[in-house]
């Protein structure tokens, strides 16, 4: 499926969750996923082995809901084909992908640990990847490298090789590369590429990173945070409003990642105020966006069995100090979550819509990604149809619901906004 090409020039940008959609990166779930075994999945974060042609199947349809809406689609893999096309892309993905990792030393044996493979392996594989074509080398970076697919090829004798089990992966599957939402988010003049804080994960920043670095489609593209800064994750970023961003902070993004992004949204002149809203850390409630999305420019649906408790701490910019000292900020007071966002978007009131019809339900359909539903534009939204509770609240609120197919989509833990990374939407009106 070929990345639809948009007209050049056409500025590209979000500065809220609700403006009318027009581009989106997509990732229809591939070989990755195939490589997913009871063995391994819950390494690799997911609850379940998916049946992966009806994941196909469902997300198909997904993407064919939002191009009857005349949005864009851009695949993720169609992108990264692409870009290694260039010499200077292909050598950087394989520095990352076999460079040392010694941060993940306490990781079991089975995953790419740069030096763990040792010298001759890495050098073999190099040798593979280097003379593999872009759409081969995609396939390799993303559903990865067994065992059993190298060493009979080694040309001399590998201790790694011979020891581990022939299933072992040198280089890991990506399978959560179908939720495109947490590897980058889209500011309004520019993309920030986010640091996945799970081991599994951390390779989909750099690849994410890669495209936007060397596709041409984004040549013009500015660029801010990065893979190898402090972790922040796109699935705890809500853009609330023009200036307004709200950044959950638990499991997946870390208080230091909250203030580097901070810090650099003021310093661009990208926000007023950051909401930095502390989350669970629980499996849950790994984002921010599993408890709360937008639907309308002051309405979110909001998961009710923490909608009392969540808390924001409003972060402002002070004036720089003198001789070109770093930026201060100002925290206010812990404040709940939905007040403190009212104030930050200059509205009476951020009216929330709970998931579910009672708190069993609400339970249950927040585990099944009720909260995390996709703006299409104000007032419009899709959600998985399971949810069946959550979208008749959100259809008596006046919210138009997109039902979409997502039993086998669901098993990683996420849904329609985290299956998405929008690319450009149209400004909301001043």
């Amino acid at each position: 499926m070929a990345a639809t090409s948009a007209a050049p020039g056409v500025p590209l940008g979000c500065d809220s969750e609700v403006g009318t959609l027009r581009t989106v990166l997509l990732h229809r779930p591939g070989p990755e996923l195939q490589r997913l075994t009871p063995r391994n999945n819950d390494r690799l974060l997911f609850d379940g082995v998916p049946w992966v042609a009806r994941a196909q199947d469902e997300h198909d349809a997904f993407a064919a809901q939002l191009r009857r809406r005349d949005i864009e689609v851009l695949y993720l893999t169609d992108l990264l084909t692409e870009t290694l096309q260039q010499d200077d892309a292909r050598r950087a993905a394989i520095t990352d992908v076999l460079g040392a990792h010694p941060e993940r030393a306490d990781m079991p044996i089975g995953s790419a640990r740069g030096t763990d493979l040792g010298d001759p392996l890495r050098a073999y594989l190099a040798a593979m990847l280097a003379d593999a074509d872009p759409a081969e080398l995609t396939v390799l970076l993303t559903a990865g490298v067994r065992n059993d697919e190298v060493r009979s090829g080694l040309a001399t004798g590998s201790l790694v090789t011979t020891m581990l089990a022939p299933e072992t992966f040198l280089i890991d599957p990506l399978p959560n590369l179908l939720f495109t939402r947490d590897s980058s988010v889209w500011l309004p003049d520019r993309v920030a590429i986010t640091s996945l804080a799970m081991p599994a994960r951390r390779r989909e920043s750099q690849l994410t990173e890669l495209i936007y670095r060397f596709h041409p489609r984004f040549a013009a593209t500015s660029r801010t945070h990065g893979h190898h800064l402090e972790h922040v994750e796109g699935g705890d970023v809500l853009l609330l409003a023009p200036g307004v961003v709200a950044v959950g902070v638990g499991e997946r993004t870390t208080p230091a990642g909250a203030e580097r992004l901070a810090r650099l949204l003021f310093a661009d002149g990208l926000a007023h105020t950051v909401l930095a809203v502390p989350v669970a850390q629980q499996r849950a409630t790994m984002h921010l966006d599993t408890v709360c999305t937008m639907v309308d420019t002051d309405k979110v649906v909001m998961y009710p069995n923490v909608a009392d408790t969540l808390q924001a701490y409003a972060v402002t910019p002070r004036e720089p100090g003198a001789g070109g000292a770093a930026l201060e900020l100002a925290i206010a007071p812990a404040e709940p979550f939905l007040i403190a966002a009212a104030k930050a978007m200059q509205i009476d009131t951020l009216h929330r819509i709970d998931t579910g019809l009672d708190p069993v339900s609400a339970e249950r359909e927040q585990w099944d990604d009720g909260n995390n539903t996709l703006a299409l534009a104000p007032r419009l939204a899709v959600a998985y149809e399971r949810n069946d509770g959550t979208n008749a609240r959100l259809e008596e609120a006046g919210i138009e619901v997109v039902r979409i197919a997502g039993s086998e989509l669901g098993s990683g833990r996420g849904g329609p906004r985290c299956m998405s990374c929008p690319v450009r939407r149209e400004p909301l009106p001043g």
